[in-house]
């Protein structure tokens, strides 16, 4: 089945649903979401120990393929979960984005900002307001308020940016920003800043 369809998901929570069992016998704490599993030891040979006695149990007795690529004993602190990461803080384990993931949503959000893409600004903004509303929902057990603050700044100067070039004469640019309320003599700055940066 293909990776990451409805059914790959369906089929990977049923025959994995006999592992759920084993972990459980053998008095492990767990997490899994489709074929994605985290064990949880209480040190390095532990995990070691654990990950050494549940491969034969997968290969052999569920015929299942092991990705040894893909699994590893780690630190809590240095593992990345459904796009999650993990810290503790003041005793308790909490969540935030991992930066493979806020990466991911940048490279995402420049596709969706290109002007090479021909869509309009109204169309533009949709897709943006999409993407970013369901990303905010998926992370939202995330601690990101920094997080947010800083990309909220960094999509708005790239924002900024679009209209600027879509403004081309400098002419327009100023009239644009006086009908979005900048002071004029702020504007004149603003425009003559950006003629003579054309010039240098």
């Amino acid at each position: 089945m293909p990776q990451g369809g409805p059914l790959s998901l369906l089929l990977s929570n049923i025959m994995l649903n006999e592992l759920d069992k084993e972990l459980t016998r053998r008095g492990h704490r767990f997490v899994r979401y489709a074929d994605d599993c985290m064990i949880f030891c209480k040190g390095k040979k532990s995990a070691e120990r654990t990950l050494e006695n549940i491969v034969p149990y997968i290969e052999g007795k569920l015929f299942l393929k092991f990705n040894c690529t893909k699994t590893n004993v780690a630190h809590i602190s240095k593992v990345k979960y459904l796009g999650y990461s993990f810290y503790r803080c003041k005793g308790k384990c909490r969540l935030r984005v991992h930066s493979k993931s806020v990466t991911k949503m940048k490279d995402k959000i420049r596709e969706l900002i290109d002007r090479s893409n021909g869509w309009g600004n109204e169309y533009r903004a949709l897709k943006l307001t999409q993407f970013v509303r369901g990303w905010v929902n998926y992370f939202g057990m995330a601690d990101m308020k920094s997080l947010m603050r800083s990309n909220d700044e960094w999509l708005r100067h790239k924002i900024r940016a679009i209209y600027w070039k879509q403004w081309k004469k400098v002419k327009t640019k100023f009239e644009e920003l006086k009908r979005l309320g900048v002071e004029k003599r702020k504007g004149m700055d603003m425009c003559q800043y950006a003629k003579w940066k054309l010039v240098l």
